[in-house]
Order: structure tokens, then sequence, then C-alpha cells
């Protein structure tokens, strides 16, 4: 098993590289692949918001936008 130490130690291109084979084995098994009961939670509740109204809703021209004033 690959040890946090380890992970530290890798380039970030590495560490990119790694994520990406993790999620490609974890999509060819997508039966065995089961979302925590709070993902369900927090779909459930923009749901709710969608309906409602309450919810707002972006372009990704928008979202880039925010997110560039945040310095994210």
């Amino acid at each position: 098993m690959l040890k946090k130490s380890e992970i530290e130690k890798m380039s970030v291109e590495e560490r990119l590289e790694a994520m990406e084979m993790l999620w490609e084995s974890l999509a060819r098994s997508p039966a065995e692949t089961t979302s925590p009961k709070w993902h369900g939670n927090v779909l459930s509740s923009r749901l709710e918001r969608l309906k409602s109204g309450k919810a707002e809703i972006l372009t990704i021209e928008q979202l880039k936008h925010r997110c560039s004033e945040k310095g994210q």
C-alpha cells in the first residue's frame, strides 16, 4: 500500500497521473463503487433548492469569473 509520505514526494504531474489511474480503475467496476449516503443527501438538498427556485444557477463563464475573483 502506498504511504502518504510517498505521495508527498511525488511531483504534481505524478500525483495527477496516479489520480487518473485510480479513477479509471474505479470506473471499470461501477457496481462495486457506491457513493456514501451523504452524497445522496447533498443531491436531494440541491434538487429541492432547484425546485423551490432558491438555487443560483451559473454558466461556466460566470463560475470561472467568480473563482478568479476569489483567487482560486
